[in-house]
């Protein structure tokens, strides 16, 4: 998977992951991550683009998955929510990865 940059704000690490086409997000900036079949949640991505709140990274496609955002906007995905959360998932995993790998050459150099 492509690792895309991240960014510091103070100790915390923005984390991007892909949602489709181009278009990536932050991981950090997302409360949820949920399909958008039932009344509900149709209800809110109505209201959203009543309000101005709504971004369509979809690029024509259907929508497979809705996130709402800390400040309160949703953004409407072509990909499921699972191959959303796996994708962080992944991208964690090779976070940790590289750290550890980090950690162990910084340990094993000191050695005689």
């Amino acid at each position: 998977m492509k690792e895309f940059p991240r960014i510091r704000e103070g100790k915390m690490e923005s984390i991007f992951v892909s949602i489709g086409f181009g278009n990536i997000i932050s991981v950090s900036r997302f409360i949820a991550v949920i399909n958008p079949e039932s009344a509900p949640i149709r209800r809110i991505i109505r209201e959203a683009k009543e309000k101005g709140m709504l971004i369509n990274a979809t690029c024509g496609r259907r929508a497979q998955a809705v996130m709402i955002a800390d400040s309160g906007h949703i953004v409407l995905s072509p990909v499921q929510p699972e191959t959303v959360a796996h994708r962080v998932n992944e991208n964690e995993l090779v976070r940790k990865s590289k750290r550890q790998n980090k950690e162990e050459k910084g340990k094993g150099g000191n050695v005689k």
